[in-house]
């Protein structure tokens, strides 16, 4: 899955006085006054002005193709089990996967720095001396796909759209966004309020950008499968709503040749075939009619891939290493339910998931156990609070628990029996700590009501996972269940937060923005359907360390900032750490090329890979 953002922001108050500024790179070193070629959150770029092309690309891959995978991320209102729409940004409706390929942003991100974007539709960007006002200078040759042009009216009308209309991950950055002007035909001005965080507008320059022409006679939140006018690398091609997908490649794409674009958006075709069954999407890949597939499922991996294609060379499995940015996997557990509010039933829960025997039963060895949030990251929290972390952290010490000025909280080790006596017997007593007592086979409060506690799946092999997790919440009295859904019912309660407990993945970035941030434990995301907040988070403490993040000034604040964050929610539970992988596990069929390695900061396999075509005529794939 991949990272998200929304709303209205509240002023830091005592915590923002006392950040202090440490060494480092800061936002304000972008210069001001002048047309910059890239943006970072940092003021660092890599590449100069004039650059040709991303050292990671293989500029002379050829192009041509097809390739077909089950993408292994999505954003918006993107599901990869179905789709019922082509409207990627709004809430509501199931789109597919990669519609974000059909349209152009102002500017584009390299994948082997943290947080460097440089011009794609905007040639250059110019930042006010308030450092609330940017000026992008488009690129004459911008074109929609029916030769028409790209324009600053059209940058200025879809990022006031998202604002007012927009999926959440879309109009929760804009928020602090006051003004979107075209001040000609070729010159955008964005204007904030000066309450943004610094690096907002790295988010903002990343967003799909939209036809004016087109969404004035077409309204923007209608369920729509015809395709919409897009300027990007590919357009819809074949389509048949909640079957397959075919994107095509713009043989006239007016940016194909940009310092940005060079050696990516190799395949003439993309498709993506769309599958509710696991099982029935692995015998896709296994008979060919699938050609990549990213491996999920340890139990999978580990005994599955003995097929024939395997044994005669013509799939190759391997893994590639993970990105260098955070891994965060937990269960949330939903604070909207009254029974999930007191922090001791979360720990509790917790103290119910049995990681050793679990890895050593269902997962063949394979994963380690999160203790954090920011796993894999200098954000994760070790040792004692720092005296920077403490000055963030002292002002909400009446609302925070003890563990949060100690040594970070640490997910308990059981036993491996798969039935830790003593860590359940720990639960139970925390469990009637809470006001949960005994009554029968299930505890009660003090209305009668059981501890009820359901876990959402929607795949089998989750299923396995949390069965014997509920197992043991049935053991201590909790009134624990395990439902799969289908994947649209699946994607219906996650949006609306209709359910009791739930897992899931994300992607924060090397440098988490204030965006991704706030979509995940803001308050302001916990009541807005379509938000990361899955938990129903509503603290003060985090909202200020979030907008702490939000407006580090350096990278060393930002580090101090997510440490002091990743205390708290380690101490707090919204979100049970479960469990993470430190590689990409793929197999695919034989038949095509790629750059090694692979960048740092991302691994999008469809846009960095090409169609061999030697090597797919040996096993028969030409």
């Amino acid at each position: 899955m991949t990272a998200f953002s929304r709303r209205d922001f509240l002023i830091l108050g005592g915590a923002a006085a006392t950040l202090p500024l440490l060494s480092g790179r800061t936002f304000a070193d972008n210069p001001t006054g002048r047309k910059l070629h890239g943006l970072s959150a940092f003021g660092e770029l890599k590449y100069p002005a004039g650059f040709t092309h991303f050292d990671y690309v293989n500029v002379d891959a050829p192009k041509g193709g097809t390739f077909n995978f089950p993408p292994p991320n999505w954003a918006y209102n993107q599901s990869p089990f179905t789709f019922n729409t082509l409207n990627s940004f709004t809430l509501r409706g199931d789109a597919p996967p990669r519609m974000e390929f059909c349209f152009d942003a102002l500017m584009a991100r390299a994948l082997d720095e943290p947080d460097a974007l440089y011009g794609l539709l905007a040639e250059a960007v110019t930042i006010s001396e308030d450092r609330n006002s940017f000026d992008f200078y488009l690129r004459r040759q911008a074109r929609w796909h029916d030769g028409s042009p790209l324009t600053a009216a059209d940058v200025a009308f879809t990022l006031l759209l998202y604002k007012d209309k927009g999926h959440p991950q879309l109009a929760l950055p804009l928020v602090e966004m006051a003004a979107a002007e075209a001040l000609d035909t070729h010159t955008v001005r964005l204007t904030f309020t000066g309450k943004q965080p610094p690096q907002a507008i790295l988010t903002v320059a990343e967003m799909p950008i939209l036809s004016r022409t087109y969404y004035t006679q077409n309204e923007f939140e209608a369920g729509r499968m015809a395709p919409p006018l897009g300027s990007g690398p590919y357009k819809v091609g074949r389509v048949t709503a909640g079957q397959f997908i075919e994107y095509e490649r713009a043989p006239d794409y007016w940016g194909g040749d940009l310092p940005v674009n060079r050696g990516h958006y190799n395949f003439d075709r993309i498709r993506i075939d769309f599958y509710r069954d696991r099982n029935a999407a692995f015998e896709a890949f296994k008979k060919g009619d699938t050609h990549f597939r990213e491996e999920f499922t340890a139990r999978t991996w580990v005994s599955e891939y003995n097929f024939p294609a395997i044994a005669g060379g013509r799939v190759i499995k391997r893994e590639f290493p993970g990105e260098k940015w955070p891994a965060m996997q937990a269960m949330a557990l939903n604070q909207r339910r009254a029974q999930f509010r007191d922090i001791r039933v979360r720990r509790a829960i917790a103290m119910c998931f049995d990681f050793e025997w679990t890895k050593r039963t269902l997962f063949s060895g394979s994963y380690d156990r999160s203790q954090s949030n920011f796993e894999k990251s200098d954000f994760k929290a070790e040792g004692l609070p720092s005296p920077q972390e403490l000055a963030l952290l002292k002002p909400f010490r009446d609302e925070l628990p003890p563990e949060v000025f100690a040594e970070p909280a640490m997910q308990p080790v059981s036993d491996g029996s798969g039935r830790d006596r003593k860590m359940l017997g720990q639960a139970a007593k925390l469990l009637g700590d809470a006001g949960w007592k005994r009554s029968g086979q299930f505890v009660v409060n003090d209305r009668g009501e059981r501890l009820k506690a359901e876990m959402l799946a929607n795949d089998d092999s989750l299923a396995r996972i949390f069965l014997p997790w509920a197992e043991n919440m049935k053991s201590v009295g909790v009134d624990a269940s395990v439902r799969v859904v289908d994947a649209a019912q699946y994607q219906a309660r996650q949006t609306d937060f209709d359910f009791d407990m739930i897992l899931l993945a994300f992607q924060i970035g090397a440098t988490p923005a204030f965006a991704g941030l706030e979509t995940i434990y803001h308050s302001r995301a916990a009541d807005r359907p379509g938000t990361r907040n899955y938990a129903g988070t509503k603290s003060p403490a985090i909202d200020a360390l979030v907008e702490a993040a939000g407006h580090a000034r350096s990278r060393a604040d930002l580090i101090v900032a997510l440490r002091a964050l990743d205390r708290v929610l380690r101490a707090r539970l919204d979100w049970i750490p479960t469990y993470y992988l430190a590689n990409h596990r793929v197999a695919c069929w034989d038949m095509f090329g790629f750059p090694e390695p692979m960048p740092d900061y991302g691994f999008p396999v469809e846009t960095l890979w090409w169609f061999d075509a030697g090597k797919a005529a040996k096993i028969g794939k030409g």
